[in-house]
């Protein structure tokens, strides 16, 4: 289990999650809350890191927005960089999947000089992502229409439990390259439910206007990104464009996965994790 501590900060207070030893590197997703269960994507790193997983404003026990903008990645970026001050370190990794890669990107355009080093994976530079037939964003995929059935089914508060379950195992399902390793997945200890209000900004006002291409070429900051083959919400070419966008960046595909390498490949995972230090 994760240690759970609450940090105040110039920005509010901000629930956090602490687990390894070693180089600080934070976790967090844009839309997620977290619990002491910790997380599938951020357990690997705490082989090798000390790692803080993050519940960022309006998520768990978090101070709540006043305004919805307080939602966009840029705040978001800046309440991070309070955490960090608050916790006394002058820099810290950042590691994030999805739309917490998307976050990394955003971290190394606005705060370079606040990180050691990023690692994002399962990521876009751009909206452009949802416009490609391959990703289950797109209106043109056939599992598009019951991808938002089930985004506007979570964001009600109204909805069951039990039923919440389903729709994220069908969520997930369309994600993975397997069956029996979204089952086994699901085995293991993890956290990281969708907050309705964050999503639902990312989708209807981020979402629309996000394009950081041309700022990620001027990025210096140490970057690890990496691509499942089969990504259906991400793409691989869209990994591809952000590792040939930053200079000096890496890139690592794994070749039996689809969105969640660290769950598909956990072995190869670690590895790629190992190659970070």
């Amino acid at each position: 289990m994760w240690t759970k501590r609450l940090i105040e900060t110039n920005r509010g207070a901000f629930e956090i999650f602490e687990k390894g030893e070693g180089e600080p590197l934070a976790v967090t997703h844009h839309y997620s809350a977290f619990n002491e269960k910790g997380n599938t994507f951020a357990n690997p790193f705490t082989e090798y890191y000390r790692v803080y997983l993050i519940n960022l404003k309006g998520a768990g026990n978090s101070v709540k927005a006043e305004h919805d903008d307080e939602y966009c990645m840029d705040e978001s970026i800046y309440d991070l960089d309070a955490i960090r001050e608050a916790l006394g370190y002058d820099k810290w990794a950042f590691a994030g999947h999805s739309a917490g890669g998307m976050l990394a990107l955003k971290y190394a355009i606005l705060r370079p000089e606040s990180l050691i080093k990023i690692v994002a994976g399962g990521a876009a530079a751009s909206y452009e992502y949802g416009s490609d037939p391959n990703s289950i964003y797109c209106k043109y995929n056939p599992n598009f229409t019951r991808i938002v059935e089930i985004m506007d089914q979570l964001n009600d508060p109204t909805t069951p439990v039990e039923i919440r379950r389903k729709l994220g195992y069908e969520w997930a399902l369309m994600s993975y390259y397997s069956e029996d390793k979204l089952k086994e997945s699901l085995k293991k200890p993890n956290s990281g439910k969708a907050v309705g209000e964050r999503l639902d900004y990312f989708r209807k006002v981020e979402y629309p206007q996000y394009d950081i291409r041309k700022e990620l070429k001027n990025v210096t900051t140490p970057s690890f990104i990496y691509s499942g083959k089969y990504d259906a919400q991400c793409p691989m070419k869209f990994g591809v464009e952000i590792a040939e966008l930053i200079p000096n960046a890496s890139l690592t595909i794994f070749d039996r996965s689809n969105h969640n390498p660290f769950s598909e490949e956990e072995s190869e995972f670690l590895n790629f994790v190992r190659r970070t230090l």
